[in-house]
């Protein structure tokens, strides 16, 4: 296999991330004060849900499904997660013994709609998008109806402290703190003050990280690609199809919980919308980054690397001060280019020399 044939593969596959580049700096360029290490934290965290959602809808597609409710699983997770916590808290417990009480039923409510939408799909052979899209609008109902219609809002503070924390805090010149800012630091010195490394940016890096190894490393990363590539060839190699492809509509319901739960801490509120925009974000984060819709190829690598380039059109088209409504017409371009793109690289990278 010639080098020239190895670059034109590698561009192929690795076109999202090129493209993040040139958008990094087309937006340097273009917009005042983009390039910063502020601006680029903050480009994270607006994608760090987005993230979330992508992984386990990542392991969906990799199998040739999809899964449309990961967004309001996130919305619904969020507004248990906030709920419990606020009704203990008014009950009397600490906020500690009141969020870890809250983690339960939340990842449990999780669970239980992959463990429906995997069982329609796998079991009783309804079309992926069909069976999620079913999902989607109980998981948008029960959200509401457990809520009023209204933001789940006064929780502890402790909440929002813990999401918006950073590792390091620092004053140039004079101290340097771990985790929070020193007490009694003077309201004027506060403009000046240091924040690196967001610790939800660090959650999230650690379980992509994880997640990384499960799928590249391990059986049942290896089972994955193998339904999405065949489901007939997984059988006959002795997969269970069926029960695996259970336990990825688990994972991607997880992960949807996960992101409810860091919408929880980063706003310190619960809301029945607040993954309304990230389900077809996440769909899109995975596609972008190399996935393909027709099964069988994907990683975590490039949806992280998709979540980044939406965080990024999103960060600098406000800075630009163009209407938020062109981040929509921009995804769905960036979208249709990376499908044809697949296509291309499915049916005629062969013929490129």
């Amino acid at each position: 296999m010639s080098r020239i044939y190895k670059l034109k593969e590698f561009a192929l596959k690795r076109w999202s991330l090129m493209f993040l580049f040139v958008l990094l700096v087309f937006f340097s360029i273009t917009g005042r004060g983009f390039f910063s290490i502020e601006n680029f934290q903050d480009i994270f965290l607006a994608s760090t849900s987005i993230m979330l959602l992508g992984i386990g809808v990542t392991f969906v597609i990799i199998t040739g499904g999809i899964d449309l409710s990961v967004g309001f699983t996130m919305g619904f997770t969020s507004v248990v997660m906030a709920s419990i916590i606020r009704d203990l808290s008014q009950a009397g417990f600490g906020p500690g013994i009141s969020i870890l009480i809250a983690f339960v039923p939340t990842i449990a409510i999780g669970i239980i709609t992959g463990l429906i939408n995997g069982y329609i799909v796998a079991y009783l052979k309804v079309p992926p998008f069909i069976a999620t899209l079913g999902m989607y609008g109980i998981a948008h109902g029960a959200a509401l109806l457990w809520s009023g219609g209204f933001p789940v809002a006064n929780l502890p503070d402790t909440v929002i402290s813990i999401g918006n924390r950073y590792l390091f805090y620092f004053l140039p010149g004079k101290w340097l703190a771990f985790f929070h800012m020193p007490e009694g630091v003077p309201h004027s010195a506060l403009r000046h003050v240091v924040r690196l490394i967001p610790l939800v940016a660090v959650v999230v890096i650690v379980i992509a990280l994880f997640m990384v190894i499960i799928l590249s490393k391990t059986k049942f990363g290896k089972h994955t690609y193998a339904v999405g590539n065949s489901m007939v060839v997984s059988r006959r190699a002795g997969i269970k199809v069926r029960s695996h492809l259970l336990k990825i509509y688990c994972l991607a319901s997880l992960f949807a919980a996960l992101g409810g739960i860091t919408y929880v801490f980063r706003y310190g509120s619960g809301n029945a919308e607040a993954g309304a925009a990230h389900m077809l974000n996440s769909i899109a984060a995975v596609v972008i980054g190399g996935a393909s819709l027709y099964g069988g190829t994907g990683d975590i690598q490039g949806t992280i690397i998709g979540a980044l380039i939406i965080g990024a059109l999103q960060i600098g088209l406000v800075i630009l001060a163009v209407q938020p409504f062109y981040q929509y017409i921009a995804i769905g371009a960036i979208i249709i280019f990376g499908v044809i793109l697949d296509q291309f690289s499915q049916g005629k990278l062969n013929q490129i020399e």
